[in-house]
């Protein structure tokens, strides 16, 4: 099994475990209503709480992840800010990352390790990540992801060219940056992607257009003594060919079929056909015909009737360049060059082509200026796809000298939010999102050390995790018969109070429990810290029981 070492790995390693929840809290004033508006998020926080907080709702959920982490080149972009119980670690906390740093690749390795953990827990069995990187932490991300998502669950590496005049870095005109590709199980590979709208077959036949690839197998030189089922002959009348020039084969020898057709040889040695002879003979004259080269042979070959095909490892199209993902930044906010380096608009959603379905739900936490969601909106427009977009970005300064600064932004989130809004508004999608800002802590080690939450604030969380929706109204909360609201048909009840010995005490009794039941009896889930009654009970009241704190994060 692939492993990588660095300082303070033991430390972050299961970090993610202890990393509390905290509210998804909307703000109503900077979301836009509109389709999807309560599945589209715009999250305003550290990513590595955020992604914590998504887990209830969206664990294994997400069919798509981007992300445009720090490259960590050493020019002060980033600082560890990661609240880890270790001594070494507490040292780094708010030092910002130059390359002076004898442990830059450490404190980044030590900031990736948790969020990558997290992003496998919210990512779908046959889901994608896709993670842009460049040279200087190239092979210990690869590393890092192959100890995490399995070095079996490696697609590839592409090259992108985001700079074809390139950088100079140390004499060699740097033009290219990469994006690692992983799957989270085997069950899942890469769509392939549309040839393009202006494609247009060479070929029409009754079933529809084609093009024609060899049948003979011209990468891979064969021994005819090893493969003996790639190895037949065809046999083809030259005399009678249809309205596109092709001949009509078979794999015996009559008076309309004379001429054999064997694979060829190449630099002496024998060649053999990328068929068996059950699969030729099933597309005969459908999928599998023969005509004459340039050169006067005969050839076999394939009609080819995709109209999507691979991605390449290689991608150089201008559309990719980081030039472009400037243009598109510039054109939405009125010429202004208020972020630096955006990722391509265009590379963006070919890699969502290839990594999610119409109706996916696709993750960006390093937001940056909100590309991803871009990508999303004018994908969907253009193939009528229903993907809906979550976003995370750290609420970062901008520097006064900049020119986001003065065109009136102060912060990195508030132009991701914008962005994403003038896009909606340019296009006129109809499209809304939820803009989601953390709310207090919730979590088991809080509660048990007496930092209590108010019931509100409980009674909220606690919709959050039976619905995976925040709550609009609170006005449903009732404390005084620990209501906290309905969803779908079901009632949710909390029994909770904010005091340390009396929660001990509290619990679902038989009393408690006829009452509520006189009042409503319908389905009712309630989270308690204890439950006095049996299951013939439970199942008598039509109430479901989540045990508190313990199972406080369990989604029933």
């Amino acid at each position: 099994m692939s492993s990588i070492n660095f300082k303070g790995k033991n430390a972050v390693w299961n970090h993610h475990l202890s990393v509390p929840y905290q509210i998804l809290e909307k703000d109503k004033n900077l979301s836009p209503k509109g389709n999807n508006e309560n599945e589209n998020l715009i999250i305003e926080a550290d990513n590595l709480i955020a992604l914590k907080s998504l887990l209830p709702k969206y664990q294994g959920q997400i069919k798509c992840i981007y992300i445009d982490p720090p490259y960590n080149i050493g020019n002060g972009g980033w600082t560890y800010n990661d609240k880890v119980n270790s001594p070494l670690i507490k040292e780094w906390l708010g030092r910002t990352v130059n390359k002076e740093d004898l442990t830059k690749h450490d404190k980044w390795l030590c900031m990736m390790t948790p969020r990558l953990k997290l992003l496998q827990e919210l990512l779908i069995s046959d889901g994608l990540i896709f993670i842009s990187i460049d040279d200087n932490e190239l092979h210990r991300l690869k590393q890092l992801m192959d100890e995490i998502f399995s070095e079996d669950n490696f697609i590839s590496t592409l090259c992108v060219v985001t700079n074809p005049g390139g950088r100079d870095y140390g004499g060699i005109a740097l033009t290219h940056e990469y994006v690692l590709v992983y799957r989270n199980s085997k069950e899942s590979n890469p769509n392939e992607i549309s040839k393009g709208e202006k494609y247009n077959f060479p070929y029409k036949d009754r079933l529809g257009g084609f093009e024609v690839r060899e049948l003979r197998n011209r990468n891979i030189r064969f021994n005819i003594n090893n493969r003996p089922n790639l190895f037949y002959p065809f046999f083809i009348n030259p005399e009678v060919k249809d309205d596109n020039g092709f001949y009509s084969i078979s794999l015996k020898k009559s008076e309309t079929h004379f001429k054999e057709i064997l694979p060829k040889k190449s630099q002496g040695i024998q060649t053999v056909w990328r068929w068996g002879k059950e699969k030729a003979d099933k597309y005969l004259n459908v999928n599998l015909v023969g005509r004459i080269k340039n050169d006067g042979d005969f050839q076999i070959v394939e009609k080819y009737r995709k109209e999507t095909k691979m991605i390449k490892s290689f991608l150089n199209d201008s559309e990719y360049v980081t030039e472009r993902g400037t243009e598109a930044l510039k054109e939405i906010f009125n010429g202004e060059s208020i972020f630096d380096y955006p990722k391509s608009v265009a590379l963006i959603k070919v890699l969502l082509e290839i990594g999610s379905d119409t109706d996916s739900i696709i993750l960006d936490s390093f937001a940056g200026s909100g590309t991803t969601a871009q990508a999303v909106l004018e994908l969907n427009k253009k193939d009528k796809g229903n993907r809906k977009f979550i976003l995370v970005q750290l609420p970062e300064e901008i520097e006064k000298d900049k020119p986001a600064y003065k065109a009136g932004f102060r912060y990195i989130h508030e132009i991701t939010r914008e962005r994403v809004k003038r896009v909606i508004e340019r296009d006129k999608l109809g499209v809304g999102f939820s803009y989601m800002r953390l709310g207090p802590k919730i979590d088991a080690d809080s509660i048990l050390s007496g930092s209590l939450p108010t019931y509100k604030e409980f009674a909220k969380y606690v919709y959050y995790l039976a619905t995976g929706k925040t709550m609009d109204d609170e006005k449903s909360i009732n404390e005084k018969d620990f209501f906290v609201g309905k969803i779908d048909g079901e009632s949710v009840y909390l029994i909770y109070e904010k005091d340390k010995d009396r929660l001990k005490n509290l619990a679902i009794t038989l009393d408690w429990a006829d009452k509520i039941n006189n009042k409503n009896n319908g389905k009712k889930i309630v989270y308690a810290p204890a439950c006095f009654l049996d299951e013939e009970y439970l199942k008598k009241f039509n109430i479901s029981f989540v045990s508190i704190p313990y199972n406080l994060f369990e989604k029933k």
